[in-house]
């Protein structure tokens, strides 16, 4: 039995993590092409627009998460309240796509101007901002459509869905800024491709017959709808959470250093969006499993499998501080092509610093969906809220006022140790509260 599930834990959490990456490539590329193209000022933009991407992603997150796990445990219990949960998710998440289509086609700018972009780079900002926002519909769709097919038994094809997506923006944004000389719009238009190509990918699954999700109107939209919600919310926040970080450090930054500081914050937090995207991968490769026994009352393969993933996390997180601290120099170089010495001695300093945190970021990510899995939404939203906003907003504001850069920079591992201490204690009141019995299912 363990070695079965030690097995599944590995093929589900590696398809993930794979998929994860590729999904992380997405601003990435964008990161790597604006750079050698544009230059510092395309970078500062860049950064600038991500708190907006970051949301758009957040509510297809939520809805397709929440839901997705909660069609889990209704599949694995045989309960018909299943029939509607797609459906009603579908819907409200291409309702919400349209809300954000509207105000990139009208309030682009304003959007830029608060989210940050001075007069220097207003103008590359807002070609951007309105290019992603356009594309809303489909980055919520892909993220709420990948969710079920992972849950319904196919993590290939969700590795397969993201990859794609990710490896075709790459391709496009050589092809737009390039050959096609298309600037920032051509950047965001690949971006903006992206998931549409995932989503043709993730339609295989009904094509071949594979699905047991569909189409299926029924009532409780409310229901339905509250109860993805609840559920997903953890995931909102951990992904609303970038932007919104980068939203506050962006001001901070600006204060200290002005457009070169948030450059340099820019190539330190596109490293860590794809860090941050392979903790999600593992605990969303977790997830289904953990739904499925937790759903048939098997506590035993419940905690196995948290111990596989905080494990993975722990190995990772290390990883990514020893490539972090000593691989700074390599990794800002790949982002600052113009050689602007100023931009490398903040961004090396600052990711030497801010890796700390990977060290324990992974095991909070992978804690806070472990509790969705079990539908213990309060425990999941308070480690979200805890890392994602409240800690790391505070510890920046204060380290800031008192160490400058130094503090933006140690603000990220502070916020993931306290937030680590009370991940902990949740988790140790859950396992007390329900003990692995004898006579559990094998």
């Amino acid at each position: 039995m363990q070695g079965e599930l030690a097995k599944k834990f590995a093929r589900y959490a590696s398809l993930n993590i794979l998929g994860m990456i590729g999904l992380s490539l997405y601003i990435l590329a964008d990161t790597y092409f604006i750079s050698a193209k544009m230059g510092a000022d395309g970078l500062a933009a860049l950064n600038i627009t991500i708190p907006a991407y970051a949301l758009i992603n957040a509510c297809g997150l939520m809805l397709g998460t929440g839901g997705a796990t909660k069609y889990a445990i209704y599949h694995s219990q045989s309960d018909e309240r299943k029939e509607g949960l797609f459906t009603h998710t579908l819907l409200t998440g291409i309702g919400l796509g349209l809300l954000f289509l509207f105000a990139g086609l009208f309030f682009s700018k304003p959007i830029a101007t608060v989210l940050g972009a001075n007069r220097e780079i207003i103008g590359l900002t807002n070609e951007y901002l309105r290019t992603l926002m356009l594309m809303s519909p489909f980055f919520i769709c892909n993220g709420l459509l990948n969710a079920y097919v992972r849950n319904d038994g196919s993590p290939n094809l969700s590795m397969a869905g993201m990859l794609v997506g990710s490896l075709s923006n790459i391709v496009l944004d050589y092809v737009f800024m390039y050959p096609l000389n298309m600037g920032m719009f051509g950047a965001a238009l690949a971006t903006g491709c992206a998931p549409v190509l995932g989503i043709l990918t993730l339609s295989l699954h009904f094509i071949r017959r594979k699905n047991s999700f569909g189409i299926r109107f029924r009532k409780g939209w409310a229901e339905n709808v509250r109860s993805a919600v609840k559920l997903g919310i953890p995931s909102f926040i951990n992904e609303i959470s970038t932007g919104i970080v980068l939203l506050t450090f962006n001001y901070i930054i600006l204060g200290l250093t002005g457009n070169t500081g948030v450059a340099a914050y820019g190539v330190v937090a596109n490293i860590s969006i794809v860090c941050i995207a392979i903790f999600t991968g593992l605990a969303q490769g977790m997830q289904p499993l953990v739904s499925r026994f937790y759903a048939i009352g098997d506590e035993k393969s419940v905690r196995t499998l948290h111990r596989y993933s905080m494990l993975a996390a722990l190995l990772l997180g290390i990883l990514f501080f020893l490539c972090g601290f000593f691989l700074a120099e390599q990794l800002t170089a790949v982002f600052n092509s113009e050689k602007d010495a100023q931009l490398a001695a903040l961004a090396e300093y600052g990711m030497r610093l801010y890796s700390i945190g990977y060290v324990l970021a992974g095991l909070n990510i992978v804690s806070a969906l472990y509790f969705t899995a079990r539908e213990r939404a309060v425990q999941a939203f308070l480690i979200a809220l805890l890392r994602g906003l409240a800690a790391i907003i505070a510890f920046s504001l204060l380290f800031s006022m008192f160490w400058g850069m130094t503090g933006v920079w140690l603000a990220f591992p502070a916020a993931e140790a306290v937030t680590l201490a009370v991940t902990l204690s949740l988790t140790l009141s859950l396992h007390k509260r329900n003990p692995v019995l004898c006579n559990q299912p094998q």
